[in-house]
């Protein structure tokens, strides 16, 4: 599941060192990667580079730790429970209708591959539409797209004509080097809309850690406050996903409060495990009641058009590649797919030089409480109209449904090698960062720095292989690496 935030407070089990000392654990679970000692450590040659800290402004991951899906697509996790999302609308009581709000909001994070697994980053211009078929025989419908790089920036739509329900987001990831962990602080914000009520809920969502990156297992947790909140009800929900502690405490559990905004009054308390049984406490009466299994949960995931009705630039045709070496476990060929991809990025944008990217599908959100949203669909959508000319409406900003064509190949679509470019020359410094580190599989900018930060990066990886007690940050060789499943993945660095 996937949001935005504005804002964050830390979890107090989450104080921790940076260096992440590597934790014991019992048996590996779904969110858990295991690396053997004799594979040695699969990370380390390329963030030997940084210091505990470091900004990861341009993070290309090994293609064996990718989701073999973009981040467009992952954010519709946040949509992918209608037995949750349809009714809310239809509740009478605002506290109740809150409630059922916060159910909603904690039903989608237990939707995720095994394993320590990140999407595919999304090219500047990439789009990403699906739809759903409800049971009642409506639909709701999704549009997103890439509309910013560095820092990149996923902005979507989704609405549900039928029952009234908006949402526009913008989902501004930021990661960090922690020492034995990466954080990934999710900035941005998604706007709720229930129009014929009038109401807005703006929800922020939880950090994401990646710990045990350098030694140990890798372990995927959730953790942080994230808010859900209402300004016309008066009603906000202030959510805890715990990390475990270094001493006690579990994984994945939650904790928290629906209360009112004015007061701080407590109204129900949240408990259980994101991934399991949460359950909620009337504050009033006492009572406790199950609140959302996510262990038997069933998400519904987008339907989307064949292949051969998208464009160059829609997440499935632009991946189609990509993602089926991933499944496939051929890294070799993950990898070299992945980086033409990138390569074709890279190529638009020496060509763009200094002039300012403009999204296609979406316009700059206007001064005032929703301004974190950064972007909002460049189009207007009448609620107020009858369904079926709302659906219009909506079809008629990107092909979203089987038998809608993409268009014809048109210049602002294509790729740069679809219209015959060549790849722009590279600079001495690239060629020389190129041959220097052309076998990194997480790309963090250390190429595009100076010579000055390059030396400083060369001892931090001195300090790196000190603090780890003279564990090898070699190129070029081949690394095995068990996941939580028991199957072991080969990764050979594309340069070898």
């Amino acid at each position: 599941m996937v949001l935005g935030h504005s804002h964050r407070k830390t979890s107090s089990a989450s104080a921790r060192s940076s260096t992440d000392e590597a934790r014991v654990d019992s048996e590996p679970g779904e969110d858990e990667t295991v690396v053997s000692s004799e594979q040695g450590n699969v990370l380390t040659h390329i963030i030997s580079q940084l210091r505990p800290g470091a900004d990861l402004s341009r993070v290309t991951l090994p293609t064996f730790i990718l989701e073999p899906r973009s981040m467009l697509e992952r954010i519709t996790n946040f949509m992918a429970h209608p037995e949750t999302l349809l009714p809310m609308p239809d509740i009478d009581d605002p506290i109740q209708r809150f409630v059922a709000v916060t159910k909603f909001y904690l039903s989608g994070w237990h939707i995720k591959p095994p394993g320590v697994k990140k999407p595919l980053n999304p090219i500047l211009g990439e789009t990403f539409t699906g739809y759903w078929d409800y049971e009642d025989g409506t639909r709701g419908y999704y549009i997103s797209e890439q509309t910013s790089h560095h820092p990149p920036k996923s902005s979507y739509f989704f609405m549900a004509p039928d029952h009234n329900i908006r949402i526009d987001g913008t989902l501004k990831p930021r990661s960090k080097f922690l020492g034995n962990s990466v954080g990934s602080f999710m900035e941005g914000i998604a706007v709720m809309r229930f129009l014929e009520r009038g109401e807005r809920y703006f929800i922020t969502q939880p950090n994401m850690y990646a710990r045990g990156i350098l030694f140990g297992k890798m372990k995927y947790e959730l953790g942080d406050h994230a808010l859900v909140k209402c300004p016309e009800s008066g009603l906000e929900a202030d959510v805890e996903f715990k990390v475990k502690g270094w001493m006690g405490g579990t994984y994945n559990a939650i904790g928290g409060y629906i209360k009112e905004s004015a007061t701080g009054k407590q109204l129900f308390e949240l408990s259980g495990f994101w991934h399991e049984k949460m359950y909620i406490k009337d504050l009033a009466t006492g009572k406790k009641e199950l609140f959302f299994d996510a262990s038997t949960a069933k998400p519904s995931l987008p339907k989307s058009r064949p292949i051969n009705e998208q464009g160059p630039r829609e997440s499935q045709r632009l991946w189609q590649p990509t993602v089926q070496a991933i499944k496939k476990a051929d890294q070799r060929t993950a990898t070299d797919e992945k980086s033409r991809v990138e390569d074709e990025q890279r190529r638009e944008a020496a060509e763009r030089g200094e002039e300012a990217w403009k999204p296609k599908l979406f316009k700059e959100v206007p001064a005032g409480d929703e301004e974190k949203l950064d972007w909002i669909i460049d189009a207007e959508v009448d609620h107020t109209r009858p369904v079926e000319e709302q659906v219009k409406q909506i079809l008629s900003i990107a092909s979203i449904l089987p038998g809608q064509q993409w268009g014809e190949m048109a210049e602002d679509v294509q790729l740069p090698s679809q219209q015959g470019k060549p790849l722009p020359p590279k600079s001495p410094e690239q060629g020389q960062a190129q041959q220097a580190g052309g076998g990194d599989l997480i790309d963090f900018g250390q190429n595009d720095q100076s010579a000055q930060q390059g030396t400083q990066g060369g001892a931090g990886t001195k300090d790196l292989e000190s603090s780890m007690g003279g564990m090898s940050l070699g190129r070029g060789n081949p690394v095995r690496r068990q996941d939580s499943m028991g199957q072991e993945d080969t990764f050979i660095d594309a340069e070898s």
